[in-house]
């Protein structure tokens, strides 16, 4: 199967957990995903995360936006 229908089918998962977190609508989740460095790892077959539960990449996503707000 190739990597970008994997993506396909996990990033919705994904994107309505962070939309129930953050209490945000649809096209603000997706915007929070794809800027982060997780949303932008999430997109490259190197890394990886395509293989990965979406209740993983949203841990990983909850902790690196975590620490962006930090920083910020």
């Amino acid at each position: 199967m190739a990597h970008n229908i994997v993506r396909t089918v996990i990033l919705p998962d994904v994107i309505i957990k962070i939309q129930k977190k953050y209490n945000v609508n649809e096209n603000i989740a997706l915007e929070m995903f794809y800027t982060s460095h997780i949303g932008k790892l999430f997109s490259e077959d190197e890394s990886g995360l395509y293989g990965q539960s979406p209740n993983y990449i949203f841990s990983l996503f909850i902790e690196d936006f975590n620490e962006s707000q930090l920083n910020d």
